[in-house]
């Protein structure tokens, strides 16, 4: 049996207590706990802001990414007081999606990641990957409509970035029409994410879902032999499935700079339109970033 190993740090003025920073979280590279906690340290100045007062689902590795993972959206027990944890009715997110109620009446606790003990709290029980709704939450913990769309990018094989590129700038001309910016995001996973602000906050989670629905159908439209609107796998092949549903307000999507919990550790990184029009041209013109090159990339 392995010893647990300790070691108190300060953080943000909290004393946390680290343990086993020595464990390889991913087998392939041997990358540590110690490592991945640094990652997050280092990147918190431009994600803690993209998880502002969001319900944070975390996938745990407790043994490494070569074992078994699971989902926690509760807050996890024994969490310090300082942490902050929004109670959410299970229809909460559809409420806030909906403007309406539900009968359902069973509540979630999520956490809240607002500051770096808060994220560090969080990652040191082997949380790799945080995902979180396009919804927040006020002052009180209630949700509210969403304050961005995303539109997930997902190709069918043998289809790829390059295909995901080209459908990306699609969608960046499209929304353009209507007014809205969207900003590029590798996944770490197969594809690309599309992020556009909704600053009004003037459409529920259903609406922003329908809107994004449409869109794809549109594009589905236009350039059938590339794009895709149905979730049906049969009909992905060699297309860009354009994911509209992950604006429903039940689903999360990846959170930007998080690690993924993949062989190799790859992060879900923003990218500039410069790389996916370079990615729309040839087929090695853009790839997955690791975590060591996304720190270069803030540095």
């Amino acid at each position: 049996m392995v010893e647990r190993t300790e070691v108190q740090v300060s953080v943000d003025g909290r004393v946390l207590t680290l343990v086993n920073l020595e464990k390889v979280m991913y087998p392939r590279t041997g990358t540590t706990k110690a490592e991945v906690l640094n990652y997050y340290a280092r990147v918190a100045p431009v994600m803690l802001p993209l998880l502002a007062d969001r319900a944070v689902t975390r996938i745990r590795w407790p043994h490494g990414t070569g074992d078994k993972s699971f989902f926690e959206k509760n807050a996890p027990a024994g969490i310090p007081s300082w942490l902050r944890v929004v109670t959410v009715p299970t229809s909460g997110s559809r409420s806030a999606a909906r403007g309406g109620a539900s009968q359902e009446e069973s509540e979630l606790r999520f956490p809240v990641i607002d500051s770096l003990a808060a994220l560090t709290y969080l990652v040191n029980l082997a949380s790799l990957e945080l995902h979180v709704h396009q919804w927040t939450v006020d002052a009180e913990g209630r949700p509210v409509n969403p304050d961005r769309m995303v539109v997930d990018l997902d190709p069918g094989e043998p289809a790829g970035l390059m295909e995901c590129s080209q459908v990306a700038l699609l969608v960046r001309d499209r929304l353009a029409a209507d007014g809205l910016d969207c900003w590029p995001v590798t996944s770490g996973s197969k594809g690309l994410h599309l992020y556009a602000d909704l600053p009004g906050r003037e459409r529920t989670s259903n609406e922003v879902r329908d809107y994004a629905k449409g869109i794809a159908e549109e594009l589905e439209a236009a350039q059938p032999k590339l794009v895709v609107s149905q979730m049906t796998k049969a009909r992905r092949s060699g297309k860009v499935f354009l994911d509209w549903s992950q604006n429903v307000g039940a689903k999360t999507t990846i959170s930007p700079y998080s690690l993924r919990g993949r062989d190799f550790p790859t992060v879900a990184a923003p990218r500039t339109w410069d790389e996916v029009e370079a990615g729309a041209e040839d087929p090695l013109g853009l790839e997955h970033l690791r975590f060591e090159e996304v720190l270069d990339r803030l540095g």
